[in-house]
This record gives C-alpha cells, sequence and structure tokens, in this order.
C-alpha cells in the first residue's frame, strides 16, 4: 500500500464527492482511502477564495513508502498511593487531573464554582436581571473561562505536539467535531463546549477521579517545602503534591499564595476595549461580498506597532458572537467575547488592546500584588461609571476624535451600553496608543469605522507571572505547580491545556 500527501484547491462549498474526484484525478488512480491533514481558507485574492486541502491517500496504485506512523502521547499506568489534589476545573487544571488519573494517582479536582449546567443558569440570571453571582459567572465554574467563549483551539506555543494532539482527540471523544483535528484555525463553540466538558468529567469520575464543585481553596499547609494539606471551604485534603490552575482571576488565591511565600514577579500584557461591527460589515470587507457559501463568517487578526512602544493588536475574535459581562467579582465591570459553533450571529467581536508593563500603568516599580490591585482598581472604575453591569461605550470614530456622542448602539451586549468617553476611563497611554493602531486597521478593512468600542477588556493576559521551572514546579517547593493561564505562562484553551498535560507527565 503506497502513500502520498497532496494539497487540492476546492470552492468554499466543495462535496465529499468533489474532493474524492479531484484526489482521483490528481494522483490518476481509482482504488484509494485518504484523510484530510489540514484545511484552510484562502482569502487573499477576493474573487478567488477558496479552500486548501491537504490529504493523506493510500492506495496499491500509488508506488512508494507506507505512511508513517505519527508518535502518540504515551501515558504509562501503574496503580500509586499518591493523593493528588489539583484546583481549577479549566483546561489546565483539568488535563492535568486527567493525566494523573490515567496514570494511577488518586485525583480530587476542586472547582470554586458550580457544575457546567447551573452554572450556565447563573449566567442566565445574571445577563436577565442583572444580579451578579460570585460563585458562577463566566470566570468561576466547571470549565474554567473558556467554557463561555468562542472555544479557539489555535496555539502559538512551540513543542506542544503531542500535548496538543492528546487534548483534540481527547476532545473529539468526548464529542468534539472531527474536524477540530485537521481545521487551520479550528473552534468548538460554547455551546458544544458545555457538553464536552460534562462528558469528560464524567471519564474523568469513571477513571476513579474525584471532583468537588463549590470548593473553595482557602489555605495550604507548608512543611519542608512541601505541601502537605490543602484547606477549603468544605474541609481539609491531605495531598502528596498540589496542582493549582486558578485562571485569570482568582486574585483571592494570589494574594493567599504569595502570603505563603510563593514568589511571582511582573511582565508586560495587555487591556483595553472589545470592538464589535455588523458581521456583513467584516464578511464584505474580508471576502468582498456578504455570505460565502460552505463558510459561517469572516474572521480577522489585526495589529499595529502604534506608537512603537505599544503594540495594539486584535484579540480573541469571534465571528458572528457576542459580546459578554465577564466580571469575575462584584462591582467590576469588564467585557469578553463569545460565540456558538455556528458563528451564525449578527454581530462580530473582538478585542483591541495595547500592550503594557504594570510599572508604566502605576508610574512607578510595583509589586505583583499592587499590579492586581490596579488592575482591579480600573475594572472597578468602569463598574463606577454606569453603576452596574451595563458597559460604557462609544463610536470608534468618536474615540478617535474624542468626542461624546450620546445616542443608541446595536449590539449583541445582553446588559446594554451606555455612552461614555471611553478616552477618559482608560489609561493615557493606552488610549493614544489605540488611536494609531485603530487608524491602522480602519486603513486595511474597509468599513472598519463603523463598528463601536465596548468596556474594559483587562483579561488578555495575567499582570504576574509565578517564578517556577519548566515542568510547572513552584521554585522554593517540591511539590507545588502552578499552570495554566494563571500561572502567566499559558494563555487560550489549547496552551493551557498543554502546560496542564506537560506538568502532569512530568511527575511520572
Amino acid at each position: 500500500m503506497g502513500f502520498k500527501s497532496i494539497s487540492i484547491k476546492l470552492p468554499t462549498d466543495y462535496t465529499q464527492e468533489q474532493l474524492q474526484q479531484k484526489i482521483a484525478k490528481e494522483l490518476r488512480i481509482r482504488d484509494f482511502t485518504f484523510q484530510v491533514e489540514n484545511k484552510s481558507l484562502d482569502a487573499r485574492k477576493k474573487t478567488d477564495i477558496f479552500w486548501l486541502v491537504q490529504v493523506a491517500v493510500n492506495s496499491p496504485e500509488i508506488k512508494g513508502e507506507e505512511q508513517p506512523i505519527f508518535e502518540i502521547l504515551q501515558i504509562p499506568f501503574k496503580k500509586r498511593k499518591e493523593q493528588i489534589v489539583v484546583v481549577g476545573s479549566g483546561p489546565a487544571g483539568f488535563f492535568a487531573a486527567f493525566v494523573l488519573q490515567k496514570a494511577g494517582f488518586n485525583v480530587t479536582l476542586i472547582e470554586r464554582g458550580s457544575e457546567v449546567s447551573k452554572r450556565g443558569k447563573s449566567i442566565q440570571t445574571f445577563e436577565r436581571t442583572g444580579i451578579f453571582d460570585a460563585q458562577n459567572n463566566y470566570a468561576f465554574g466547571e470549565g474554567g473561562a473558556g467554557t463561555f467563549s468562542d472555544g479557539k483551539l489555535t496555539s502559538r506555543s512551540k513543542h506542544i505536539s503531542l500535548e496538543k494532539q492528546f487534548i483534540l482527540s481527547s476532545y473529539v471523544e468526548a464529542g468534539a467535531p472531527g474536524e477540530i483535528m485537521y481545521m487551520a484555525h479550528p473552534h468548538l463553540g460554547t455551546d458544544n463546549l458545555r457538553k464536552i466538558v460534562q462528558t469528560l468529567r464524567v471519564q474523568f469520575e469513571n477513571l476513579g477521579g474525584k471532583i468537588l464543585f463549590e470548593t473553595l481553596l482557602e489555605h495550604i499547609i507548608v512543611r519542608n517545602s512541601k505541601v502537605s494539606e490543602v484547606i477549603t471551604s468544605q474541609g481539609t485534603l491531605p495531598t502528596d503534591a498540589l496542582f493549582i490552575a486558578p485562571g485569570h482571576s482568582a486574585t483571592e488565591t494570589y494574594k493567599m499564595l504569595i502570603r505563603r511565600g510563593v514568589q511571582f514577579r511582573t511582565k508586560n500584557f495587555a487591556i483595553g476595549s472589545r470592538m464589535e461591527h455588523s458581521q456583513e460589515i467584516i464578511n464584505q470587507a474580508q471576502w468582498g461580498r456578504v455570505k460565502l457559501p460552505g463558510v459561517k463568517a469572516a474572521e480577522y487578526r489585526l495589529t499595529s506597532p502604534a506608537d512603537g512602544k505599544h503594540q495594539v493588536f486584535s484579540f480573541c475574535m469571534c465571528p458572528g458572537g457576542i459580546v459578554v459581562p465577564a466580571a469575575a467579582y462584584e462591582n467590576t465591570n469588564i467585557v469578553n467575547g463569545m460565540s456558538f459553533y455556528q458563528r451564525n450571529g449578527n454581530f462580530a467581536n473582538a478585542a483591541c488592546v495595547a500592550g503594557i508593563h504594570p510599572d508604566e500603568l502605576a508610574g512607578k516599580i510595583v509589586s505583583p500584588l499592587e499590579a492586581l490591585e490596579n488592575l482591579q482598581k480600573l475594572e472597578e472604575k468602569f463598574y463606577q461609571y454606569t453603576n452596574s453591569y451595563s458597559a460604557p461605550a462609544c463610536r470608534i470614530t468618536n474615540f478617535l476624535k474624542q468626542k461624546n456622542q450620546d445616542g443608541k448602539f446595536e449590539s449583541s451586549y445582553p446588559l446594554g451600553l451606555v455612552s461614555a468617553p471611553l478616552w477618559e476611563l482608560l489609561p493615557k497611554s493606552v488610549v493614544s496608543s489605540m488611536q494609531v493602531g485603530l487608524t491602522d486597521f480602519i486603513r486595511k478593512m474597509r468599513g472598519f469605522e463603523t463598528g463601536n468600542l465596548i468596556g474594559l477588556e483587562s483579561k488578555t493576559s495575567s499582570p504576574i507571572q509565578v517564578v517556577r521551572e519548566k515542568n510547572g514546579l513552584v521554585e522554593g517547593f517540591e511539590n507545588l505547580y502552578m499552570i495554566g493561564e494563571g500561572s502567566g505562562y499559558a494563555g487560550g484553551i489549547i496552551s493551557s491545556a498543554a502546560d496542564g498535560v506537560k506538568a502532569a507527565m512530568g511527575i511520572l
């Protein structure tokens, strides 16, 4: 049986039959099987937009070597006595717990929020009434912040191919569409993710793992550089190793760890606002038409050097998505983006953020704790402007002119927008950089000036980073690991999950 990998150009609305016919014609064969390896949209020329599909073809009519066998992540199982506690059920925490349980450890996963169905109901109530739930929101609860997002599975992290393959295949086994294994820009959508995290939870429990919801990490007992006990809101758990995956918003967890001697340092991060446009405007700009058969909705990724000191870029672009109230704590006001698998909403949204260091934001050198407190004050400032979870907003054109203009906004944001001078609410250096960046974006995409800027986007990355080794082991400790987005070393579903997998594999 011979093997060959080929790239094929296909129309955006191609059928499986067309793909098979193209393979047969390209290789001049009849008897074959194939598997899609990669699929990406080429929209560089608006008059000729097509899918570029790479396929692995096996056929007795092909002369040559057989298809190579790809290495997979090997998790050696051995029944072990060690008790391990994992904190946080987001991608990093869950996949660390999943791997450790597969390896034979006795794993208890604790999560401060509720299981995903209860969490979803709390979010619905919040968006309907404006009554905030500190336990269940867009930051806390089963699956972490990523569960209520676009569910992007792209990653810029290098050297995680085995971990990424394990994560993607685990998602597929839990009900994710098979296309995530080969799409150039795969995503799950929040509707799929809510089902997937439940299925993965059952798989983890069937392996013998234990999950404790509505259980907050309050304190750790350290003896001779080792964590011996974990004190939670539901009682004390003995542990031989502790993995903490707090996500980007667990401020009280950071404070507790700092008090217990865990070292952090400040680092660059990014803040700004969320941009929202009519999806048809984005489709027209990217494709030269309002609709493209076979493609859900147009995406974009934009960057600008801005003033040369603070790069401005779009982040977490949600085609056909929704802008959501993503506050983790009461009396703070921040926003994020979310979309469903079909990406069929009327609006497109993405963060517009500028990179900055906490020291510059404060105008002095600050400690990690001060960096977190300053960020929280900014989030409180946006809440105080509306005295609610309605989001301050303005038109992009008014932001550039620094001209306030009252008016109604068409938006997906569920709790309403309030006209506001965002250039006065955001830090001055961020504002000036964003103005240059947005001007560049308008030059690059026709119609981009028609959009709105909404609220504060402050969780694209962490302003602090734990001092740790490559495998996640915290410096100065023998059995404390900090992983995922909250560690300051990862961001997004795949890189966070891979960070958890690497740390778990490191102790086997």
